[in-house]
Parts: structure tokens; C-alpha cells; sequence
């Protein structure tokens, strides 16, 4: 099978194809044929060394796949070959086929393709794990989203959305269109306007970006409000600054979850996600895709798909 690697860490250039054995899935386990898998920023930073997840290479990216079931293991009952599933998994997605943990599984929604699919798992685990699971939002709560336009954000805005949120959403101005259609309340220009100064009385905020962003947005929440980030190379808040303002802190790192994608797949077949794919390239541009991803310039995600 085809699958893109890399002998060395560096630039996206240091992406080539090459060919491997396909991996046998063990009990508990089904072999996915991968039809298309997301570019996520993490991806970029274990490429260049900056996040060694993976240790020394060589080694395989990619965490949010969509595909098929081609065979399951030993005890598999729930899944079947030839169900449509998605899943995030710890890395090895950038393949024609890879091995999931059951329990990290999940039914894909007929009404989204596999290339919308895999712009799903790990921005809608990561936001349901940082509003819902920890940010226990619901009607009426105010929530701030930070990079509300990308491949995170623009999913978090719809999860707090369709809990009953007033969402707050930061982005350059030529996306405020973009965020007004995803549902977001109030979006807000982050390069005219200091949000520091005129973002008040937040419940939850969703932080993103990190440095310089966490301490500013301290500021914005309510006496007991609370700051989840999604940095944490660089949070730029610790959580005695935020007990010293009165709030709240906490990290969240995503973890694999087949019983919250399915919550998220319920909300996808009703039109409540709808996830927003900004280039669908070849597996083979797993470089090409990285420079897109890089350049600052794409809402919601770049997807790799796999004919």
C-alpha cells in the first residue's frame, strides 16, 4: 500500500510516498481503506521536530480518517467490511489503509462525504471536549472562539451553537461572512479591534492561538468564568494568573472518542455541523497541502484524499 513518510524531520518536502506492508487488524481492532484524511496543524509541527509526538523518524501522519471497513478483527461485532466510518487515531492516517480501535469508531453520516468527514474528528473532539465535556455550556452562556474561521474554530462555533451558545468569534474581516453563516453572534476583527477591551462578561473562552492571547483574554471573562485553551506549547496563562483575576483555567488535549463522534455524527445528519473544507488534494501533495495549511489563508481545512 501506499503511504507517505518521512526519513528525516524538516520542511514539507521531507513528505515522500512510499510503499508498505498493509496492516492485519488484531481483536478489537478493523482495517480502515482510508478515502480521505485531514491536515491538521500538528501535523506540521511533528513533520519540522517542534511537537515530537513520534520520536525519530521514519513515521506516518495524519489523525482524522474517513473510509470503509475492509475486514475486522477477532471479536469485532459493531462493524462490519463495508461500513462508512471516521475516526481520529494517534497518527498513521496519511495511508491507504490503517488499523482503529473500535472504540475510537464511528458510523459515518450518509449526508457527508468522505472528504467533509475527515474534516471532522479531531476539530469536533477537541471543541466538544473543551465547551461541552469541560466548558459545560448551554443556552444563554457566552462564549468567546478564538481563530473562529479555522479548521478548529469554525467547528466550535457550530458545537456551541447548537448547544444554545451566544458565540463570540475572532477572525480577520473577510471571513465575518463566513462566521455569520456558521451562526457565530458577534464576529470580531481582531486586527482593528482590541478584544481585550471591548469583550465583556464571557463565560467560556476557547483559546486557540496562545501567547500573547491568554492573558488578554483572561480579561473578558465574567467573576468565575473559564479559559480552555488548546495550546499547550504556549498557553501563555498559567492557572495562578487566572485564580488571581478571579477565573478559571484549564488544557484540554484531545483524546480519541468513538462514543463522542457519535454525538457529533447526530449533529452532522441534521445540518448542524456543516464542516467547511478549504483544498481536497491527492495523498501524493501531502507537501503541497502542508504549505497550503501554513499560509494562513485557508478557512476550515485542508483534506488529503486516497482514490
Amino acid at each position: 500500500m501506499r503511504v507517505i513518510s518521512q526519513r528525516r524531520l524538516g520542511g514539507p518536502e521531507v513528505l515522500e510516498v512510499v510503499e508498505a506492508e498493509r496492516p492485519e487488524p488484531l481483536a478489537g481492532e478493523v482495517l480502515v481503506r482510508v478515502r480521505a484524511v485531514g491536515v491538521n496543524p500538528v501535523d506540521r509541527m511533528v513533520r519540522s521536530g517542534e511537537a515530537p509526538l513520534f520520536g525519530d523518524p521514519p513515521f506516518t501522519l495524519g489523525w482524522d480518517v474517513s473510509g470503509v471497513v475492509e475486514a475486522a478483527g477477532q471479536d469485532v461485532t459493531e462493524f462490519r467490511p463495508g461500513d462508512e466510518v471516521f475516526a481520529m487515531i494517534r497518527g498513521g492516517g496519511y495511508a491507504e489503509y490503517v488499523v482503529v480501535r473500535t472504540e475510537h469508531l464511528a458510523p459515518k453520516p450518509g449526508n457527508v462525504d468522505h472528504v467533509h468527514a475527515a474534516a471532522v474528528p479531531s476539530a469536533a473532539l477537541t471543541s466538544w471536549q473543551a465547551l461541552v465535556d469541560i466548558g459545560q455550556i448551554g443556552p444563554g452562556r457566552r462564549v468567546l472562539v478564538h481563530a473562529a474561521a479555522g479548521g478548529v474554530g469554525h467547528v466550535a462555533v457550530q458545537i456551541a451553537k447548537a448547544e444554545g451558545a451566544y458565540v463570540i468569534g475572532t477572525a480577520r474581516a473577510d471571513k465575518h461572512e463566513f462566521l455569520r453563516d456558521l451562526g457565530v453572534d458577534e464576529p470580531l476583527d481582531y486586527t482593528t479591534t482590541d478584544f481585550a477591551r471591548t469583550v465583556r462578561d464571557v463565560d467560556v473562552a476557547f483559546d486557540l492561538i496562545g501567547g500573547d492571547y491568554g492573558p488578554r483574554t483572561l480579561v473578558t471573562l465574567r467573576p468565575g468564568g473559564l479559559l480552555v485553551t488548546a495550546v499547550l506549547w504556549d498557553p501563555g496563562v498559567t492557572q495562578e494568573d487566572a485564580e488571581a483575576r478571579g477565573a478559571r483555567f484549564a488544557p484540554v488535549s484531545v483524546q480519541p472518542s468513538g462514543a463522542t463522534l457519535r454525538k457529533v455524527a447526530a449533529l452532522l445528519a441534521a445540518g448542524r455541523i456543516r464542516p467547511h473544507v478549504s483544498a481536497a488534494l491527492p495523498l501524493e501533495e501531502a507537501a503541497k497541502s502542508h504549505e497550503l495549511s501554513a499560509s494562513g489563508h485557508t478557512q476550515g481545512k485542508v483534506i488529503l484524499t486516497v482514490p
